[in-house]
């Protein structure tokens, strides 16, 4: 993997929300309130990695047993979550990690967009972690795509379809959602969407056909010639005529 964990970092086109909607029987406006509420509105960091957060509490469960002292000394590994830090602290917290362990380290990380977490994979559509964070860094479409995977193998779609934005909030952040408000964010969010127009595409639809250039010559082909020795012969046979008629004069 890409120790820099930089890729293309290209951004969501407006297509891709109800493309991905679709996938789970939801419009663009049930995504658009998913991505206000559970995201930052990029997917991507300041210098173009997936936006992560490290958790301490989950490289607590997955580092291996014989790992876990030094894990704990070096404060990477907790009982009690939190104690994040800034955005900026997190790759740092993560490449310390992956010097301990790799694979705990990727699954103790949420990521991207829909800050879906490394061990979370499978959920999400990828047969590896590895896999899936060498996807998120090349296209956040990627990213929603893997929240919207995620919502269906957890079967949170159905209450995202009914707009139980409690249940959703729920099954989504945890029982502590309340805490955070998180079903009235989704409510006022959707609300708001409602209230845009949707991005028009039609399930199914294919991309439009690539219209080629017309090559243009680098020149004018040379007009044909024009055929002249009729015209020649014509001239000829009145010279002869005259020429003729004045013999007989004379």
């Amino acid at each position: 993997m890409n120790m820099t964990f930089k890729g293309r970092a290209r951004r969501l086109d407006d297509i891709d929300l109800p493309k991905l909607g679709a996938l789970i029987g939801v419009g663009e406006d049930e995504l658009h309130a998913f991505l206000d509420v559970e995201t930052r509105g990029t997917g991507f960091d300041s210098v173009g990695r997936p936006r992560i957060l490290f958790e301490r509490h989950k490289f607590l469960k997955y580092v291996p047993a014989a790992k876990l002292g030094h894990a704990m000394a070096v404060g990477l590994a907790d009982k009690q979550p939190g104690g994040y830090g800034k955005e900026s602290d997190q790759y740092p917290k993560l490449l310390r990690a992956i010097a301990i362990d790799r694979q705990a380290a990727l699954y103790s990380c949420s990521w991207g967009l829909g800050q879906v977490m490394g061990f979370n994979h499978k959920l999400a559509g990828y047969d590896t972690v590895e896999a899936m964070v060498a996807a998120f860094m090349d296209d956040e479409e990627a990213h929603l795509k893997a929240a919207v995977t995620f919502i269906k193998n957890a079967h949170l779609d159905d209450e995202l379809r009914a707009h139980n934005w409690a249940g959703f909030a729920k099954g989504y952040n945890g029982t502590n959602y309340a805490i955070n408000r998180y079903d009235v964010k989704l409510a006022e969010a959707y609300r708001k969407w409602s209230r845009i127009k949707n991005t028009a595409w039609t399930p199914g639809s294919a991309a439009p056909p690539v219209v080629q250039p017309v090559a243009t010559p680098a020149h004018k082909p040379a007009a044909p010639a024009v055929k002249t020795n009729w015209l020649a012969a014509l001239i000829a046979a009145i010279l002869s005529i005259f020429k003729r008629k004045a013999a007989d004069v004379r």
